[in-house]
C-alpha cells in the first residue's frame, strides 16, 4: 500500500517515496497549450504548491516521473527549460527590509544552481538579469513560477502602512516579468488572497485569472470521483455522506472539491476532526467580524457581487471577501442578469461552520470555561429535549459576555445581535442550524433540526418591538406550515437592551 501524502509540496518526493498521487498533469498540458500568463486563487493547505512542483518537473523534462499519469504521453519531453521557482510561503516577513532579504537569498540560490555571478545591484535588476541570462545560456525560453505570491502582504495585514509598503515593493519585483516577455515561456502565480492587477501586477495586463474558471475549479483539491477511486482502499466502513458533509464543498463554479490536506488527515486517523481549521486561526478576520458588528448568521447565506469575490486592495478589505478569498465561505450559486454577476456564498461544510462560529463565541466570551459549560448544557438540553432549561442556558450566553464589551459596542440595541450569539453557539456545535429561512409568509430567525426534531426560534427586544410574543409570531405568519408532519416545537425568546439578556422565554 501506498502512504498518504499529508503535507507533501514537491511532487518529485512524492512520486519517488512512493505516495498516492491524484493526476492532475491534465491541466498542466491544458494550461501550457492554451496560454502563457495564469493567476490562480485557493485557500492556503489546498495543493498550490504540489501543482506548481509538478508544472516545474514537467518544464524540467523529468519524464520519469510522470510515468502513468496523463501527462507522460502528451508532453514534449525532448524541450527542457529553466525554470525560476520563487515561493514567499516559509517563513514571516514583519517589514520591507526582511523581504528585500528574503528574495535577495532566492535569487542569490538560483544564481549558485545555474552558475550565475549577478552584475546588478538591485533585486528588481537581479531578478531581470536571471531571466535574460537563464534564457541566453540555455537557448530556451524561462518559466517563471511564483508561489504565495501575497503572503508577505498578509503578515502584515492588520498593520496596514506596512502591507501597502511591502505591496509596494513586491510591485516592483514583479514588474520584471511584463519586460522579460520575449525570454518567458510561461508564467504561473499563486496564492490565497486576489489583489488587484494594478496593486501588484501593474502592465501585466495578459495575466489570466483562473480562479473562477469552470474549466479549472478542481486544479487543486480532490473531487468526490478521486476520492473514491484513488484512496479506495482506505475507504472500507466509511461513511460516505458523513464525510461529505465534514470536508467536501469548496466550489469555484465548477466541481465541489474537498481540501486535500483536511481528507487526506480524515483517511489517516478515520477520526471526524476540524484539521484544516486549526493550522490557522483566523484572527484578524475573527477581529473583523467582531469589532464590524457583523451580523453573523448573514453569513449561511450572502448574496454578493463581483466586489466581493473579486479582487480588493489592502485599503479596502471588507470582511466577506477575506471570508471568501480564506476558504471560509465558498461560491453555491450564479447568476447573471445583464452585466451584473450574482454570486450565492455559505460555509463549505461542517468543519467550517462549525469551526469558525466556535473561534467568533471565544473571541466574544474570553472565558473559555464558560463557553465549554455553555455548549455541554445545551447538548444536554437537546439530547433530552429538556426546552425548559433553555432559558437559563440562553441567559448563561449572555452572562459569559464581558461587561466591556458592551461599553465599547452598540449591538446590544438590535436584535441581531441576539441572534448572533445563540446561532453561533448552535453553529459551533456543528448541528444543522439555518438563520433566516424562508418561508412563503417571510424569514425564520433560526432553525434547529436534531435527532428527527425541528425547533423554530424567534428572536425580539422588548424595547424595539411592539405588541405581540415572538411565539405568537410564529403562529400568525405559518413558519410552522413547511415542517407539517414532523416533530415541531416554537421557541420565543425575548431580549432587553437594557438588561442585555434574556427577559422572556417561552415554548410550545
Amino acid at each position: 500500500m501506498k502512504k498518504l501524502p499529508i503535507g507533501i509540496q514537491t511532487f518529485e518526493n512524492l512520486i519517488d517515496e512512493g505516495y498516492y498521487y491524484v493526476d492532475k498533469t491534465h491541466f498542466v498540458h491544458q494550461l501550457s497549450s492554451e496560454g502563457k500568463y495564469y493567476f490562480l486563487s485557493r485557500p492556503r493547505r489546498f495543493g498550490k504548491s504540489l501543482f506548481l512542483s509538478t508544472i516545474k518537473a514537467a518544464f524540467q523534462g523529468k519524464k520519469d516521473l510522470f510515468q502513468g499519469l496523463f501527462l507522460e504521453n502528451n508532453w514534449d519531453w525532448d524541450r527542457v527549460n529553466p525554470v525560476v521557482h520563487v515561493s514567499f510561503g516559509s517563513g514571516v516577513v514583519r517589514n520591507v527590509s526582511e523581504l528585500e532579504v528574503s528574495f535577495d537569498e532566492i535569487l542569490y540560490d538560483h544564481g549558485l544552481k545555474y552558475n550565475i555571478e549577478y552584475v546588478k545591484k538591485s533585486l528588481k535588476g537581479k531578478f531581470a538579469e536571471l531571466i535574460f541570462t537563464l534564457h541566453e545560456k540555455t537557448g530556451q525560453k524561462v518559466v517563471i513560477l511564483i508561489d504565495e505570491y501575497d503572503k508577505p502582504v498578509l503578515d502584515n495585514i492588520e498593520k496596514k502602512d506596512m502591507a501597502v509598503a511591502i505591496r509596494e515593493e513586491l510591485k516592483n519585483y514583479y514588474s520584471v516579468i511584463k519586460d522579460a516577455d520575449p525570454y518567458i515561456k510561461f508564467v504561473f502565480i499563486t496564492g490565497v488572497s486576489k489583489f488587484s492587477k494594478v496593486s501588484l501586477f501593474s502592465g501585466l495586463n495578459n495575466l489570466e485569472d483562473i480562479t473562477l474558471n469552470q474549466k479549472y475549479s478542481d486544479i487543486c483539491g480532490y473531487t468526490q470521483d478521486e476520492l473514491e477511486t484513488v484512496f479506495a482502499d482506505f475507504l472500507e466502513g466509511v461513511d460516505l455522506n458523513q464525510v461529505r458533509l465534514w470536508y467536501n464543498g469548496y466550489n469555484w463554479l465548477g466541481k465541489e472539491v474537498y481540501n486535500p490536506f483536511d481528507i487526506l488527515l480524515y483517511l489517516k486517523s478515520k477520526v471526524f476532526s476540524n484539521y484544516w481549521f486549526e493550522t490557522g486561526t483566523p484572527s484578524f478576520l475573527i477581529k473583523m467580524l467582531y469589532n464590524g458588528q457583523y451580523n453573523i448568521p448573514g453569513i449561511e447565506n450572502l448574496k454578493a457581487g463581483e466586489e466581493i469575490v473579486g479582487s480588493f486592495d489592502v485599503e479596502n478589505i471588507t470582511a466577506e471577501t477575506l471570508l471568501f478569498q480564506a476558504g471560509y465561505l465558498t461560491i453555491t450559486g450564479f447568476e447573471q442578469v445583464g452585466s451584473f454577476r450574482r454570486y450565492t456564498l455559505t460555509y463549505p461544510n461542517m468543519e467550517v461552520k462549525s469551526s469558525l462560529n466556535n473561534s467568533i463565541l471565544s473571541t466574544l466570551a474570553k472565558d473559555s470555561l464558560a463557553k465549554t459549560r455553555n455548549q455541554s448544557d445545551l447538548i444536554d438540553a437537546l439530547l433530552g429535549n429538556d426546552l425548559d432549561s433553555l432559558k437559563d442556558i440562553f441567559h448563561a450566553f449572555f452572562a459569559s459576555i464581558p461587561h466591556d464589551w458592551y461599553r465599547k459596542n452598540q449591538l446590544s440595541r438590535y436584535e441581531g445581535y441576539y441572534a448572533s450569539v445563540v446561532y453561533c453557539y448552535f453553529a459551533a456545535l456543528g448541528l444543522d442550524v439555518r438563520a433566516e429561512e424562508s418561508t412563503s409568509k417571510g424569514r425564520l430567525d433560526l432553525v434547529i433540526r436534531f435527532q428527527g426534531r425541528v425547533y423554530i426560534l424567534e428572536f425580539k427586544v422588548v424595547e424595539l418591538a411592539g405588541e405581540g410574543r415572538p411565539i405568537e409570531q410564529i403562529k400568525d405568519r405559518g413558519y410552522a406550515d413547511k415542517y407539517v408532519g414532523q416533530e415541531v416545537y416554537l421557541i420565543g425568546v425575548e431580549f432587553s437592551s437594557k438588561e442585555r439578556n434574556v427577559v422572556g422565554f417561552e415554548w410550545e
